[in-house]
């Protein structure tokens, strides 16, 4: 029945065009909104309210763009929408006066042909965009803040995750994420964090907590810490946006280009990872099935970077080196083709580069099939004797391997027992304990 049936209900296209409009006003902020933010902090140097008027900006157009239609260019609408009530915010407060003439000669610019009209530039701000997106990686990523907070913090600005995205995410409860949230903008605001790209000296040191925040957000998408499922592939794929992200906002550094090159490899695996829902180690993966463009764009990366630090005169840093690593496993076709050796000696100068306790426990699993498990068993020994990985679930797990290669089968099923134990992701905890009940995988 229609309206003018008399029944005055709207007739059935009318719903399915408001959930389109709806469907493309979360779609459009999903990729619009750390733009926004980014270019609304540059104004306000205040995250917490450059977020506020983004929100807003979003309100408006669920409101409006069902009824109204969508915007020829949305990301405008929105930022045009958001300084507007940027400057009825300023007007109430006359502290910042001097920001109200700023906005209001941008506005000017921008308003009428950004709202339905031609395509203008989002914020009317043009190259100065990118400028504002890569000023917001580096303020949500500060080491002002915990890791956590930095992790929560970049996915719902740059990730555009909602809060409850985010916690279902990491498998943490919604107001935990929210306080963290909360905590990290007064805590950027109370310690005054200027709203710029770091120089000098200052830029290696806060461009290491931007990558590892990345590095982290895509590990725990491709090997989920907790919980029943073995992989969080949405993750992954934000991670790795925001790895191609900075490869455009800082094309001359070369670990952006080895992040981004590692993450495209790895992430050319996903499909191979499980098959029926369990885990499929990487030996034993059908490499069919690894995603050849991934590879490809994590080849072109890896060249990036090996280009870049040759022009610095630098040698590669971690990242540029796992991505070796991990170009190795993807150019064999077969596991058995796999050039050990090298990747032994990868790890070794990894290990010389960034040493750590896990580094160290890789090159053990590398040696191990370079040089048999007795000389990797060598190397797993002295780590769990250090005490260093204590609680670390790889530790058992690849000592587990080592022995069951060597025949000593009681010792292994031992060996994967505890890393079942000690891990707190039930896909893996399945695996582990199926390695235990037939240790030579017979």
């Amino acid at each position: 029945m229609t309206a003018a049936d008399g029944t005055g209900t709207e007739p059935p296209h009318a719903d399915r065009d408001q959930d389109r409009a709806r469907r493309a006003v979360e779609a459009v902020w999903r990729i619009e909104s750390p733009r926004l933010i980014a270019g609304l902090a540059r104004l306000v140097h205040d995250i917490g309210i450059a977020e506020e008027l983004a929100q807003d900006a979003l309100v408006a157009a669920l409101e409006q763009w069902p009824r109204d239609g969508v915007p020829r260019n949305p990301g405008a609408w929105l930022m045009t929408t958001a300084k507007r009530r940027g400057i009825d915010l300023i007007r109430r407060n006359e502290t910042f006066a001097r920001k109200l003439q700023e906005l209001g000669h941008e506005l000017e610019v921008t308003q009428g042909a950004a709202v339905f009209g031609e395509p203008a530039d989002a914020a009317g701000d043009g190259g100065d965009i990118e400028d504002d997106l890569l000023r917001l990686v580096f303020v949500a990523c500060h080491p002002v803040l915990s890791r956590e907070a930095r992790l929560a913090l970049t996915l719902r600005l740059l990730g555009g995750l909602t809060t409850d995205e985010v916690a279902r995410a990491f498998l943490v409860a919604e107001p935990t994420v929210a306080q963290r949230i909360v905590r990290a903008k007064r805590t950027l605001a109370k310690e005054k964090v200027p709203f710029e790209v770091p120089q000098g000296a200052e830029l290696a040191v806060r461009l290491a907590s931007v990558l590892e925040v990345v590095y982290l957000i895509f590990n725990e998408g491709y090997s989920a810490t907790a919980g029943d499922d073995w992989m969080r592939p949405g993750l992954c794929e934000d991670a790795l946006r925001l790895a191609r992200v900075l490869q455009g906002l800082m094309p001359a550094e070369p670990e952006v280009h080895g992040l981004a090159a590692l993450l495209e490899v790895q992430a050319s695996r996903s499909a191979a990872r499980t098959r029926d829902g369990a885990p499929v180690t990487l030996l034993d993966q059908d490499r069919r099935r690894w995603d050849q463009l991934l590879i490809h764009r994590g080849f072109a990366a890896l060249a990036r970077a090996d280009t870049a630090a040759r022009a610095r005169g630098a040698a590669p840093g971690p990242y540029a080196l796992q991505a070796a690593i991990a170009a190795c496993h993807a150019q064999a076709v077969r596991a058995e083709d796999t050039d050990w050796p090298r990747i032994a000696g990868l790890y070794r100068a990894l290990a010389a580069t960034a040493p750590s306790p896990v580094v160290e426990l890789n090159r053990a699993v590398a040696v191990g099939m370079a040089e048999g498990p007795a000389a990797g068993l060598v190397l797993a020994d002295a780590l769990a004797a250090g005490g260093a990985l204590e609680g670390y679930h790889l530790l058992p797990s690849v000592r587990g391997d080592l022995l069951a290669r060597l025949g000593r089968t009681a010792e292994a099923r031992e060996e994967f027992v505890r890393a079942a134990g000690l891990t707190r992701n039930g896909a893996e905890r399945a695996l582990l304990l199926r390695r235990a009940a037939d240790p030579g995988g017979s």
